[in-house]
């Protein structure tokens, strides 16, 4: 079958195969046909080795498709099911679990060190578990949520990961407040998911800022009140709030550079939610009088910061009513072959989401 291969960490681009095999199908797997997949930056983070991945590995984690084939002992799914896939599913037993926290659960993470592709030439893993980019894959029968018949496999691949991260930053780990103000530093597919989270919750002003003005632009249709290029925040922050800084400010880039700027946007008092996922070498600082003094709450927010079947429920749910655009983040549609120019793209930020079709 076909699938898009990262040989080694820190190479730039895909290669398309067709002598790749979805492997370790067995009790409590299910087989997978990916209809669509979206491309999110946390691939391109891995592809670079800033998020941790063996290679070779085949990217992508945010996808959606029907169910081919069941392992012994799944439940509550069947061949032909229409499924998104959930990159982190929750064993619920773990303490984690327990305590309600299923964002938390390691279970997940203890998949992507399982390789569940091979080639003539030896093991490919998928990332996180999963490896979207392929026309079939073989998970855990937890990542396979079914979806119903009325939500496109595009929809439901973008609410896999990045709709569910951004919307419930806002709504589930900052529980933004009506008549508040807030900012969104990073306005991709996830910055723009927490501006349709912030404006859903009822913000008052919503700042969107970010260097690429397609990107601040797009942001405006969405829900921003005005974007703003990163130069343009103090600005802003004046303007908007007498420069005591802002109730809410959401970093969405996952660099401790705009972490820092995100903190010192941040009012007294006032909640940073932290929202990329950046590198393990990359430490955000703060002194511990300022810690003190400012009383500011920093709260990272993984997953979107809540149960992760409930969210996918809620996106649903106000994707009917009209509450929230998700047809309109995908910006570009591609084939497989055609990856590579779907990296460019996100990589320069001409592009919110491109959608994958397999």
């Amino acid at each position: 079958m076909r699938a898009a291969v990262l040989h080694e960490i820190g190479q730039d681009k895909l290669e398309v195969l067709d002598d790749v095999e979805a492997v370790g199908f067995g009790p409590g797997k299910v087989r997978l046909r990916v209809r669509a997949t979206g491309l999110c930056h946390s691939d391109v983070s891995a592809m670079s080795g800033v998020l941790p991945q063996p290679a070779p590995f085949i990217p992508g984690h945010e996808g959606a498709g029907e169910v081919v084939d069941i392992g012994d002992g799944v439940t509550g799914l069947t061949a032909g099911d229409r499924v998104l896939v959930c990159w982190l599913p929750a064993c619920g037993a773990c303490p984690s679990c327990r305590r309600g926290q299923t964002q938390l659960c390691l279970a997940g993470f203890m998949n992507a060190g399982t390789p569940n592709f091979k080639r003539p030439g030896g093991d490919v893993f998928g990332f996180a578990g999963t490896g979207t980019f392929t026309e079939e894959v073989v998970v855990d029968a937890g990542c396979a949520v079914p979806i119903p018949d009325d939500v496109p496999y595009e929809i439901a691949a973008l609410i896999g990961c990045g709709v569910t991260t951004g919307l419930g930053a806002a709504i589930n780990t900052a529980q933004v407040e009506a008549g508040s103000s807030v900012a969104v530093i990073g306005c991709g597919g996830v910055g723009i998911s927490t501006i349709q989270g912030a404006r859903v919750q009822g913000a008052a002003q919503i700042v969107a800022v970010d260097p690429v003005a397609s990107r601040r632009e797009a942001a405006l249709r969405f829900g921003a009140t005005e974007a703003v290029s990163p130069d343009e925040l103090a600005d802003a922050k004046q303007r908007i709030t007498a420069g005591e800084g802002f109730d809410y400010v959401f970093e969405v880039v996952g660099k401790s550079a705009t972490a820092r700027t995100a903190y010192e946007n941040t009012r007294r008092g006032g909640t940073l939610c932290v929202v990329g996922a950046g590198a393990m070498d990359d430490n955000f600082q703060v002194n511990m009088f300022e810690l003190f003094f400012d009383e500011k709450r920093i709260l990272p927010s993984m997953y979107g910061g809540g149960d992760v079947l409930r969210s996918y429920e809620r996106a649903i749910a106000l994707w009917r009513a009209g509450r929230i655009d998700l047809e309109s983040m995908i910006t570009h549609r591609v084939r497989l072959d055609g990856i590579n120019d779907a990296l460019d793209q996100m990589r320069t930020g001409e592009s919110l989401r491109t959608c994958i079709e397999l």
